[in-house]
């Protein structure tokens, strides 16, 4: 098994365009990126990466196939990321209109465990897992392909979710005006909440 196999080009590229367009993840971790700063994001965005390998990972085992057959689990992993991704949505509308305000100090980042988790019911990554496993297998036994997969995810998305956090806490700089603050969070809490419409598409 060549290294060419593992570390396919071809793959690598899927993953990255699946990944660095905007979706859940992308907008979450923007958002905290303003919201919170970078550090403060880290756990986050490290739990995203972990949580989206292993999602990768487990599709390359079969379990993506098991979710697509089952019509029952299809749902209640559907509604689950309807409930989740509207509830931090939620988070975001009704957040402080001045910039990590002190009327902010009770929230606080997504954990890791809990960024870990929610990649379990993250429509966008099952899609592209599903995809990569489908389209871009590269024949092996069941372990091989799943340690593929959870590379290529877990590598690309490190980078993915660098830029994406560190976009977010450089554009705090732009957005020290009150109101300019809150509707950047009221337009990242729609398009958060709109990305519930690909679950259900």
């Amino acid at each position: 098994m060549s290294l060419h196999v593992f570390f396919d080009p071809l793959l690598y590229t899927f993953v990255f365009l699946g990944l660095f367009t905007p979706g859940p993840n992308v907008i979450m971790l923007t958002a905290s990126g303003v919201r919170f700063g970078f550090r403060r994001t880290l756990p986050h965005l490290f739990g995203v990466v972990l949580g989206v390998g292993i999602t990768a990972g487990v599709t390359a085992m079969g379990v993506g196939a098991a979710v697509q057959a089952s019509s029952l689990l299809n749902l209640i992993l559907r509604l689950g990321a309807a409930g989740f991704i509207l509830w931090m949505a939620i988070g975001l509308w009704k957040a402080s209109g001045r910039p990590r305000a002190a009327g902010d100090a009770d929230a606080k980042p997504l954990t890791f465990l809990g960024a870990i988790l929610f990649q379990w019911i993250n429509p966008k990554v099952w899609a592209i897992a599903f995809a990569a496993s489908a389209g871009y297998g590269a024949g092996q036994v069941a372990w091989f392909e799943a340690a593929r997969l959870a590379t290529a995810f877990s590598s690309v998305n490190l980078g993915v979710c660098l830029f994406w956090t560190a976009a977010g806490s450089l554009l705090t700089a732009l957005l020290s005006a009150p109101r300019a603050w809150k509707i950047f969070l009221r337009v990242m809490a729609v398009l958060l909440a709109l990305t519930t419409l690909m679950i259900f598409r």
